[in-house]
């Protein structure tokens, strides 16, 4: 799978070719500090200073990297396939081989940071349900209320939680009238695209 750049990323990793190899190394260092503790301005402006450019030439160049670097160790790409991804970038053949080497040298560290920062949701262990109706009453003889009631059994780092919903025929018919176009939607091509990209 090739990995697709838009023409920003492209303009931002443009300002590699201009320095030197070490530099770019030093750029893929950053690059992996700011995935590990974030962006700080104080770096960018040192490295402007000693390149003498401005600083969001030095913040998109880095920034360009960090996306080339995330992005190929998300998707797994093979090393043919992030060679044939960076030779549309037009880099000498020297700068495509470092870039290969960052990528190789850091996947499992960038797949790792990935990893922990993706939130820790609860997910679905099992569901209960109930439908309740209520037949007559004195004060209104002919009208009925139905209401479903469901019990949400959710698990999230191993401890198991329950959430209690309530909701009338109407709603839920509504509810599932929407996840079955949600589900419909998700066959299109365009969906299943961004899907495999997500992978």
């Amino acid at each position: 799978m090739l990995l697709v750049l838009t023409d920003e990323h492209k303009e931002h990793l443009a300002f590699l070719p201009e320095v030197d190899s070490a530099v770019v190394g030093e750029f893929g260092r950053i690059a992996l500090e700011f995935l590990k503790k974030g962006s700080n301005s104080k770096i960018y402006e040192g490295a402007a200073r000693k390149l003498n450019v401005a600083v969001d030439t030095v913040q998109h160049g880095v920034e360009g990297l960090m996306y080339l670097l995330t992005e190929s160790s998300k998707l797994m790409i093979s090393e043919v396939d992030f060679q044939d991804s960076v030779v549309v970038l037009g880099f000498p053949e020297e700068l495509n081989k470092l870039l290969l080497q960052l990528y190789l040298d850091n996947q499992k560290e960038i797949r790792n940071i990935l990893s922990e920062l993706a939130p820790n949701l609860p997910h679905y262990h099992n569901l209960e349900w109930r439908l309740d109706v209520q037949l007559a009453s004195r004060a209104l003889r002919q009208q009925i209320k139905p209401t479903v009631t469901f019990k949400l059994h959710l698990e999230q780092n191993g401890e198991e939680s329950a959430k209690v919903l309530q909701t009338d025929p109407a709603t839920l018919l509504h509810l599932i009238h929407q996840l079955e176009q949600a589900l419909g939607e998700m066959k299109t091509t365009h969906c299943r695209r961004i899907v495999r990209n997500i992978k």
